[in-house]
């Protein structure tokens, strides 16, 4: 029986992937559970952001130099105080704290390891546009104890799961373990998550292209030449483009793994190596959409290749359809002009 004949919940969904390992403990479930609550918790906020006081700014900037919107703290908080107690975790690290974020010394430490950006988008928040959460999962490398730095800085190639949440005209759950990626949308009458995207693939090739164009001036040459190359007319080669940007990532990266294409954020003279997040947004993103048939590129390496040196790197992206970025890294590195 397929699960279009069946009525298949993520919880349901996890339960059974969790079979397929007979070693299993039930940890790596739980802690998939504790995200979705933690989803929950935001999106019932994310609702009624308009009705109360939580949307605007508070006093102060994260890490990387941004003024932290209010829902943003809430959802950074949200998701720590969901997960820190349920004994799966040894350390966690999110987009919006400069370091690592211990366990409490009273609950016990697990064997995975949690990194997140609470509030995808979170610029578009006043203006009641798609936002999300994204994650990703890894198993320690150290031996006991607390988590350390080497826990949390580890090759994209090795997380265990990722995947993200949208927030928008529906509320839906998107996760890989490795196994195809799965689409959950929120049924709010019963407040389940039930399977509406089995088994996501992203065509080889699009013909929607995303980014910020009005960091045009700013690009490389190569850059420019390819954006300039997408808009051409050529029916052969389904040109020209159709331009889409959103301008919450999780979102437009979501679009573009159900319909093919491209999203890129790439560097610029203003910021070099762009301003995405290799360990909270890139690498989890780029997992997903590999284990969706696509690809994810810094414009010259393979994302998930990179290691980690600091807790924030930021480095730029080219994700989507194989065959899209394969041509958007030629016209970057300079093989095709």
């Amino acid at each position: 029986m397929s699960t279009a004949d069946r009525l298949v919940t993520l919880e349901r969904h996890i339960i059974e992937g969790e079979r397929n390992h007979p070693g299993a403990t039930g940890e790596f479930s739980s802690l998939l559970h504790g995200l979705s609550l933690a989803a929950k918790l935001i999106w019932r906020e994310v609702t009624k952001a308009g009705l109360v006081n939580i949307l605007g700014k508070t006093d102060r900037m994260n890490i990387s130099g941004d003024v932290v919107k209010k829902l943003d703290v809430f959802a950074d908080e949200t998701i720590y105080r969901a997960m820190d107690h349920l004994g799966h975790l040894c350390v966690m690290a999110s987009e919006e704290n400069e370091d690592l974020l211990h366990i409490p010394s009273h609950y016990p430490n697990g064997k995975y390891v949690l990194l997140y950006d609470p509030l995808d988008g979170s610029s578009n928040i006043d203006a009641n546009a798609t936002i999300g959460t994204i994650f990703s999962v890894y198993r320690r490398v150290s031996q006991e104890g607390p988590g350390t730095m080497a826990d949390i800085l580890q090759s994209g190639n090795q997380q265990v799961a990722a995947g993200y949440v949208l927030f928008g005209s529906s509320m839906m759950f998107v996760y890989t373990t490795g196994h195809g990626v799965h689409g959950f949308t929120l049924d709010p009458s019963v407040g389940e998550f039930l399977l509406s995207h089995e088994n996501i693939r992203i065509p080889p090739k699009g013909t929607i292209y995303s980014v910020n164009e009005g960091n045009t001036n700013r690009w490389s040459a190569g850059m420019q030449r390819y954006v300039r190359w997408l808009k051409e007319e050529d029916a052969a080669t389904g040109r020209p483009y159709s331009s889409r940007y959103i301008g919450s990532m999780v979102a437009d990266v979501h679009r573009t793994m159900l319909y093919g294409g491209i999203y890129c954020y790439p560097g610029d003279t203003k910021n070099p190596r762009g301003k995405l997040r290799l360990m909270y947004e890139n690498n989890p993103l780029a997992y997903v959409i590999e284990e969706a048939g696509g690809a994810c590129s810094t414009g010259e390496t393979r994302m998930l290749d990179l290691v980690p040196k600091s807790l924030h790197e930021r480095y730029p992206m080219f994700i989507g359809s194989v065959e899209d970025v394969r041509i958007a890294t030629e016209f970057v590195t300079g093989k095709r002009t």
